[in-house]
């Protein structure tokens, strides 16, 4: 392969704009040789509109097309259509490995029925940081065991099932405070520190994994001076060179503000691949996009990046492409219906109780306090509405809804006191705050983010997630007719 063969656009990922491929992307995709696109909700219509949308892609990105999207399950699903995998944690709180690869293998059929050969799951950070504001749930649990024995039966269910995995975020999100989707994170822990915990479960499933995707994080006490997505020190030298992994590594959005606001689309593009990453995810509109192409031919043209650099990391992602074809199998009539049944069991078998939760009679006089609706954070798909909580109650004779614009803002001296079993339903991902410690109610369910549990001192009920699998089986269990035999993974005591 010439200088001249080798093209940089195939080494980036862009999004699109829209439910179908216009013209003028499509002419772009072609003109730059760019063979990745990853889907996001706002491209997502009906099922058979994706189809036509990935029919499309894969005709303009050519035969060693990547089609990816983010179908982690629970909170984090862009295909909703499709049947509704439980989150992590869920998986956790059931924690058999049985039922993590067949829901891994489940969501990939579904996938693949769409023309989705890349999926961006499962996640291998640990959550042990209470306070971490974009992981919580999407994580299998806060030890290095339970992360690494149930992320890796999950990918050996996708990848049986023919979609490639990317285990993420490397080295690990897990113990941050900070959204990199707003800010830049900083990991104060030796590598002694990082060893014993969070890059454990990268370790062990590097020989598994497919693709790694990046952390915009910095580890001062790595690398004080790059973010890992940008760090040679840590993807080079741990990732490649240490751990010897011979895989994908793609880095997290570019656009995100950890990165986008220090150090630009064009930096960060090449600083990325001279780091150890083969691909780098660049959206934003084609003129952003057309940046970070430009900006690695242009450090070709320099010798700043290298064509063997660039041709190691084509190599790689061909072979991923290879291996894990976009296809377009049927996915209708029993074996969806199958797995949707397998989704709902699993979510069923992951509710949680905690202290001693019991439902109340269904004709004992009840008070539901709920947040009506909890709108996207761009990350996660929109959070349950106060009408799905209203329906968990159907059957209780004399039930009253009160309906708050923001539960954080809930003054428990003004919730009556009248002997009304009261119940908060939380439909939120964010922690409550210092002021929920006053909060006094006979049942506090959590419908996402588990560690809310531990800002009100109540008996509680954890589903996971709020996807229809979890309210079936939290209605279940609010009528009496189903169990929370749930274990959490993570301290919420």
């Amino acid at each position: 392969m010439s200088e001249q063969a080798f093209h940089p656009g195939r080494l980036v990922m862009v999004d699109i704009q829209g439910k179908t491929l216009d013209a003028a992307t499509a002419a772009f995709l072609r003109d730059n040789r760019i063979r990745a696109v990853c889907l996001f909700r706002k491209n997502l219509g009906t099922e058979a509109e994706v189809r036509q949308l990935t029919r499309d892609l894969r005709e303009a990105l050519g035969p060693d097309a990547l089609i990816g999207l983010d179908q982690e399950g629970g909170s984090v699903v862009r295909a909703t259509f499709l049947p509704q995998p439980p989150s992590a944690m869920a998986l956790g709180a059931a924690g058999a490995e049985a039922l993590a690869e067949q829901v891994g293998a489940a969501v990939a059929r579904g996938l693949r029925g769409i023309g989705i050969n890349w999926n961006f799951a499962p996640v291998t950070d640990i959550n042990n940081n209470p306070a971490n504001p974009v992981i919580a749930e999407r994580s299998f649990g806060e030890t290095a065991d339970t992360v690494t024995r149930l992320a890796g039966a999950w990918m050996k269910g996708s990848m049986d099932a023919g979609v490639a995995c990317c285990i993420k975020h490397f080295p690990g999100h897990g113990d941050t405070h900070v959204d990199s989707h707003l800010d830049l994170p900083t990991v104060d822990k030796s590598r002694a520190e990082l060893d014993a915990l969070e890059l454990k479960p990268f370790q062990a499933l590097r020989d598994l994994a497919p693709s790694i995707m990046t952390a915009h994080i910095v580890y001062p006490q790595i690398d004080p001076h790059y973010p890992a997505t940008l760090s040679r020190t840590i993807l080079g030298g741990i990732l490649r060179d240490e751990y010897g992994y011979d895989g994908v590594v793609i880095t997290d959005a570019l656009m995100m503000k950890a990165i986008a606001e220090r150090y630009g689309y064009a930096k960060a593009a090449v600083l990325a691949i001279n780091a150890g990453a083969d691909m780098i995810l660049a959206q934003g509109s084609l003129a952003e996009q057309a940046q970070a192409i430009h900006a690695l031919q242009d450090a070709l043209t320099r010798g700043d990046l290298s064509v063997e650099r660039g041709r190691q990391a084509e190599a790689r992602l061909d072979r991923l492409a290879r291996e894990f074809p976009v296809r377009f199998d049927d996915y209708q009539g029993a074996p969806r219906e199958a797995d949707d049944r397998l989704m709902r069991r699993a979510w069923s078998a992951g509710l949680s109780a905690l202290r001693g939760a019991l439902p109340p009679a269904t004709d004992r006089p009840t008070r539901v306090l709920v947040q009506d609706e909890v709108p996207t954070d761009g990350v996660s798909e929109a959070g349950p509405t106060g009408a799905q909580v209203r329906a968990l109650f159907e059957g209780y004779s004399d039930v009253e809804f009160v309906s708050l614009a923001d539960i954080t803002a809930l003054d428990w001296a003004t919730v009556p006191t009248d002997g009304r079993f009261t119940i908060v339903a939380s439909t939120h991902r964010a922690r409550y705050g210092a002021q929920a410690g006053g909060w006094r109610p006979d049942l506090h369910l959590v419908l996402w983010n588990p560690f809310q549990a531990l800002d009100v001192a109540a008996p509680t009920v954890i589903s996971w997630g709020y996807a229809d699998g979890a309210l079936d089986a939290l209605g279940a269990w609010l009528q009496g007719r189903g169990q929370a035999g749930g274990r959490s993974p993570v301290t919420l005591d």
